[in-house]
């Protein structure tokens, strides 16, 4: 399938910014479930850009820009080829062993209600696959999506305490359980087009990855309760969704900041088949 994106961002400040660098992990890599056909970042404003990549291996673009400034939009344009390999990511650049995506971090601290179903959730399962299945459709059960959520720096303990959230909130949870359960797992951030509804809500989209033996890294999206699909683009992976988020910023000045974002994910025609 091949999926087009359009990302378009939109920052005003009630008065201007001096200097605003932002940190975006926006930008996604080739791996055996997706290829690149093109990706731009173009912000609409004088700009140096960088591009790096994090202790994760993920693409990272740095934007510095000199003020006053009083309005920035930046636009992302993509064009991802993907590939239903039911839901194993294969073909992607690792820095860290799986153990090391054990390490809990602030985010993804489980309190005693998580770590109590997680417990009662996998109890009598064997393998570790039926496991990660099992708690996938347990936080999908549990906590609803939340169409209107925007995603929060918040702890997988208190998001499934609230029993709804973002998608990132989801996949937070479901992180924490399998960590919990001695399992190593990482969160994705990415796209989602759905196929059948083809709507454009929660196409900024975040999911989960958990290794298992013998099948490597293994996607979980408890939002849909599915594994990736093809409507599925991964951007950036990391231990929790604050090391995979797709904007980090700072800036001296601007005060009364107000940002627009929108969205849009549709499938396209592959010229070659036509």
């Amino acid at each position: 399938m091949r999926i087009r994106i359009h990302h378009l961002t939109t920052y005003a400040w009630r008065t201007p910014a001096k200097s605003i660098i932002q940190v975006l992990r926006l930008t996604p890599r080739n791996h055996d479930g997706q290829r690149v056909n093109s990706w731009r970042i173009d912000p609409d404003v004088d700009h140096s850009l960088k591009m790096s990549e994090d202790a994760y291996a993920n693409l990272v673009h740095t934007i510095s820009i000199d003020g006053p400034l009083s309005r920035l939009t930046v636009s992302i344009d993509g064009d991802v080829e993907t590939f239903d390999t039911a839901g194993v990511l294969r073909g992607s650049i690792e820095r860290f062993p799986p153990q090391f995506y054990l390490r809990d971090t602030p985010h993804t601290e489980a309190r005693d209600l998580l770590r109590e179903f997680a417990r009662d959730t996998v109890s009598g399962i064997a393998d570790t696959l039926g496991k990660m299945h099992a708690l996938m459709g347990g936080v999908a059960d549990i906590m609803k999506l939340d169409p209107e959520a925007a995603p929060e720096i918040a702890t997988a303990g208190e998001a499934f305490g609230r029993k709804s959230g973002a998608s990132q909130d989801l996949a937070q949870a479901f992180i924490a359980a399998a960590r919990h359960v001695d399992t190593p797992a990482r969160f994705v951030s990415g796209y989602y087009f759905d196929v059948e509804s083809k709507s454009q809500a929660n196409a900024a989209h975040g999911w989960a990855e958990a290794w298992i033996e013998g099948l490597g890294w293994v996607g979980f999206d408890p939002a849909h309760c599915i594994c990736p699909t093809e409507g599925h683009v991964s951007v950036a992976r990391a231990l929790d969704y604050l090391g995979a988020s797709p904007v980090r910023a700072s800036r001296s000045g601007g005060d009364g900041e107000e940002v627009d974002a929108q969205v849009r994910v549709s499938q396209q025609q592959d010229q070659r088949q036509s």
